[in-house]
């Protein structure tokens, strides 16, 4: 099974495990007059983690990998590379915290 395909196994999985339980828990249209736009936030700030959350981890797999390969062909290298790695690592990291901080204050909205 090819990359690509994999790939689309899982965003439809993910697109049924979460398209599922909105039409399970489905209210009538005067029922859920005002709770539109508070599940919308929500829906907006789980996403927004759970991408920031992917994205992430494979910019940090990406990362890690290219300076391993690089410590690997050139050993002397390696505490030259160290400080740079940790550097790039921790930018990436500090993107997922704004974007947990930016789901974190979405859901206080709601509240």
């Amino acid at each position: 099974m090819s990359l690509k395909r994999k790939l689309w196994s899982f965003v439809t999985v993910v697109t049924a495990l979460v398209a599922i339980p909105m039409v399970a828990f489905a209210q009538a249209p005067e029922a859920a007059a005002g709770k539109l736009e508070t599940n919308g936030l929500a829906l907006g700030a789980a996403i927004a983690i759970g991408l920031a959350a992917l994205g992430g981890t494979l910019g940090q797999g990406r990362t890690a990998a290219a300076a391993l390969e690089g410590i690997a062909r050139q050993p002397g290298a390696a505490p030259r590379m160290q400080t740079p790695l940790i550097l790039g690592l921790a930018m990436i990291e500090s993107l997922v915290l704004f974007a947990w901080a930016m789901a974190f204050l979405l859901q206080l909205k709601i509240g």
